[in-house]
């Protein structure tokens, strides 16, 4: 029987699991063995004995859980000291694969068949294990929570004996989901919204949730074939800074929310953007951590200047750390099972096949995903040939024995 293995996380201050116990039967039906590594569970106050309860087995040596396991399940991409243990494995969790080249190298020569949750297309047969959606809406709800939480003021319009205190503004840059989640949770917060997206077509999206659309001119900007924002030209961008600066400075939290899909996150306000804004305002960067969207913002950290707090705390999702382990466990499940096959009771590993054409990022000894494959190139062009030469027919047969793993070549 297949061992399918979920190791704890060990990125700080991550408290996100890739499996709660309400999973594991769906997994046990597939045919597998479920195996967890102790504690999995500790920092949602999950214990043990609750996924042994569910059909798990819990093993105490991480080593021994990863030497034995057939697919390993994750949040975060496993450390370097771990990569000995998955020759011949495969391995599926958010894997950053546009950084750590030296990573990708490694995950090569150990032979390990690697998945990219970041990597799953954004088309309708991938919206049940699509990762990065579910996590960003959740993104999108935690950074509204956090601007209230510094805000010396409320969100709603209240009339009182007292007098009448006016709703606080928020302006939104950016409306992919993780922006329209924080669009709906400011305005059920009853806030007055703004929001800005480069892409015109997302306007109906952000007026359909009560929001107001600002209108900037900045010429042909469309979408990626995936539904993501294209990177504007320096031209476009000083337009942009320049249009948004007056909502900016009138509002009392602006949440950035720009990242462009595998590069840098666009610089779209400046310190000098920041000077006229009120002081006691906020501001959340969603890209920090990455670089920013906000000069002066500082990843993992929560700052001030002149008078305006810039928060760039990171990680969002795991702030609703419950609520995200379970999308993202269900994410996990419904890849696995889209690519499981019951009567040999093995994971297909097919390159042939649309979306593992695309999260894939190793496989057979080589960086198999094209885009990945470009940005790693190695400087040495004959290594580069060596390794696709050496590279295995198209479709793998995943099984318990992890040496002679079943081949099959497809054709077209």
């Amino acid at each position: 029987m297949p061992i399918i293995a979920f190791p704890k996380e060990t990125v700080a201050g991550e408290k996100r699991c890739a499996l709660l116990p309400s999973n594991i039967k769906a997994y046990v039906l597939l045919g597998a063995s479920v195996q967890i590594e102790t504690g999995l569970g500790a920092h949602l106050y999950i214990n043990d004995e609750q996924y042994i309860e569910a059909g798990a087995t819990v093993v105490k040596d991480r080593k021994k859980l990863l030497g034995k396991a057939d697919v390993v399940l994750s949040v975060h991409k496993l450390p370097e000291q771990d990569l000995a243990l998955l020759t011949n494995k495969v391995v599926i969790s958010f894997l950053d694969p546009f950084n750590g080249g030296d990573y990708v190298k490694q995950l090569c020569e150990k032979q390990v068949t690697s998945l990219s949750m970041e990597m799953i297309p954004r088309s309708t047969r991938c919206q049940k294990m699509d990762a990065l959606s579910s996590q960003a809406s959740l993104a999108g709800y935690v950074m509204v929570a956090k601007a209230m939480n510094q805000l010396h003021s409320i969100f709603p319009m209240m009339m009182t004996a007292a007098g009448t205190i006016k709703p606080c503004k928020v302006f939104v840059i950016g409306a992919g989901v993780a922006g329209l989640q924080a669009i709906a949770t400011a305005k059920r917060l009853g806030a007055a919204v703004t929001a800005f997206d480069t892409r015109s077509v997302v306007a109906e999206q952000v007026q359909s949730l009560g929001a107001k659309f600002l209108e900037i001119d900045l010429g042909d900007t469309g979408q990626t074939a995936q539904g993501y924002a294209q990177a504007l030209t320096p031209e476009q961008m000083a337009i942009q800074q320049a249009a948004q600066e007056k909502c900016i400075a009138e509002s009392d939290i602006v949440i950035t929310t720009a990242q462009l899909f595998g590069r840098k996150p666009p610089v779209l306000i400046t310190k000098q953007t920041i000077g006229v804004m009120k002081p006691g305002s906020v501001i959340v960067d969603m890209a920090a951590e990455n670089g920013g969207n906000v000069e002066g913002s500082v990843a993992g950290d929560t700052t001030v200047v002149n008078g305006v707090t810039i928060v760039g705390t990171g990680n969002w999702a795991s702030e609703v750390a419950l609520n995200a382990s379970q999308m993202y466990a269900n994410n996990l499940f419904n890849l696995v099972s889209e690519f499981w096959n019951k009567d040999d009771n093995v994971f297909v590993v097919d390159l042939n096949d649309e979306i593992q054409q695309s999260a894939v990022i190793t496989h057979a000894g080589s960086i198999s995903n094209a885009t990945i494959k470009e940005i790693h190139r190695s400087e040495d062009p004959e290594q580069d040939l060596a390794q696709e030469k050496a590279q295995h027919p198209a479709e793998q047969k995943v099984s318990s024995s992890n040496v002679e793993a079943e081949k099959t070549l497809e054709t077209a």
